[in-house]
């Protein structure tokens, strides 16, 4: 373990841990924390008056610079180290290693508390929601000194924040690094420069806590509700169909913030279910002994950069790294995070109903068809995905084309024994109201 979860700042374990790992049948195998005093439970109206001061607070600590998902890293940093540089006394940066292109990646920390937490962000070069919140998060810090929440956050907790972990990726707006390897299933092997630089800040820092910061495929359901999800959370196992003083603790850190973060997301939180991956970096750092609690940003259509969520995980994280210093954490219920509704399966992004399809030279078939983007949010790079009748299927979006002709572009259709529409081709092409596709009512992708 960490330390046992046991530091100056409130985190400590009190007894409830010592009951979670009998209930677990893993006692015997554990060093047994000492007992330390609860942390007196903040009352809800000022727990309602802390979230709402942060609320109005996020107006002046959101940086104009990143208004976009996609940025370049060279200028996430040109905006960030200045803030920094403000209070060099109170935040320190250093180099942690290089990414596989050469990028730098750097390590912040803050605070002097015996506590320690590591938060990262951005390993999907691609999920860029709380590496924007991060830089809100820190200019919030840095302007708020004497603030009676930012001075129980310095002098109880070490805070170590290591945002765009991936910035090859980030350079692109893809997920995976600069040789295609998806970071986050990287923490056994070790093969990447930016897989080893987070392992190794980890063990420096013998973190008690972890906040993995990640954004998740908009088209993920809440539960069986069809909603879209703004936030999920989860608790990674430590093992599969194990449980351990770190995983019950970040247990109810989810259901803390489930509630944290309301004021901006309502009820449309769900969680991951708890399968243990040997591969990810979350479920092998609680194996660890770090208390890691995932946070994925999910999205919505009216919302395309995501400003809403951005807003949230500033809430959210202030909110937790205040509930570290506090203790306040342990009062929350796990119930309440397993309560959650599930993360459902997927639809699709765009759905067409009713078309008839045609080819050159064909008679035109009617056929329903969806189409899935290569980035949801800004509906572009969309292929077809399937063809048919799709009537028991639902998408974020819908078409009613009935009565209309889908006309595919010429330079999209296989050539291969006469024209045809290949599944996974590019969605180009035109709705019309005449076979030919002069009589244009929508257009699909850009114009051929």
């Amino acid at each position: 373990m960490g330390r046992q979860l046991a530091g100056r700042g409130g985190l400590a374990a009190a007894g409830w841990l010592v009951l979670a790992l009998v209930a677990s049948g893993c006692a015997s195998s554990q060093p047994q924390p000492v007992p330390a005093p609860e942390a007196a439970e903040l009352p809800a109206a000022a727990a309602d008056a802390r979230a709402a001061s942060l609320a109005t607070a996020y107006a002046a600590a959101r940086s104009d610079g990143l208004d976009r998902r996609q940025f370049q890293p060279e200028d996430y940093w040109a905006l960030l180290l200045p803030v920094l540089e403000q209070a060099p006394d109170r935040f320190q940066v250093s180099e942690i290693g290089r990414s596989i292109e050469g990028r730098p990646l750097r390590r912040i920390d803050f605070g002097r508390g015996d506590t320690t937490v590591l938060l990262w962000s951005q390993m999907h070069g691609n999920e860029s929601t709380a590496s924007r919140a991060i830089v809100d998060i820190l200019r919030y810090l840095v302007a708020n000194a004497d603030d009676e929440m930012v001075a129980r956050i310095e002098s109880e907790l070490a805070i170590t924040i290591v945002p765009v972990l991936n910035p090859d990726g980030a350079a692109r707006f893809v997920r995976h690094n600069a040789v295609g390897i998806d970071i986050n299933r990287d923490a056994k092997r070790l093969a990447t420069p930016e897989g080893r630089a987070l392992k190794a800040v980890r063990d420096s820092i013998d973190a008690d806590w972890g906040f993995n910061l990640h954004d998740q495929n908009v088209r993920t359901r809440l539960g069986s509700s069809g909603r879209d999800v703004r936030i999920a959370l989860l608790a990674p196992p430590p093992g599969s169909g194990k449980t351990s003083p770190a995983n019950q603790a970040a247990r109810r850190m989810c259901s803390f913030l489930a509630d944290a973060m309301a004021p901006i997301v309502g009820d449309q939180v769900a969680r991951y279910d708890e399968s243990f991956n040997p591969r990810a970096f979350g479920d092998l750092m609680t194996s660890w002994g770090t208390a890691v609690v995932l946070i994925e940003s999910g999205g919505e259509l009216d919302d395309p950069d995501k400003e809403r969520l951005r807003r949230a995980n500033f809430l959210g994280i202030l909110s937790a790294l205040d509930a570290v210093a506090t203790g306040r954490w342990q009062h929350s219920s796990p119930e309440r995070y397993l309560n959650l509704p599930l993360n459902s399966p997927w639809v699709y992004d765009l759905l067409v109903r009713g078309a008839s399809i045609v080819l050159p030279g064909r008679e035109p078939v009617l056929a329903d068809f969806a189409v899935n983007f290569d980035d949801t949010l800004a509906a572009s790079g969309g292929a077809i995905v399937e063809v048919g009748d799709l009537e028991v299927t639902s998408a974020l979006e819908e078409f009613d084309a009935t009565g209309l002709y889908f006309v595919p572009s010429p330079r999209v259709l296989g050539p291969e024994l006469g024209p045809y529409l290949r599944i996974g081709t590019d969605a180009v092409g035109v709705l019309a109201r005449d076979p030919e596709g002069t009589d244009i009512v929508k257009r699909l992708g850009p114009e051929s």
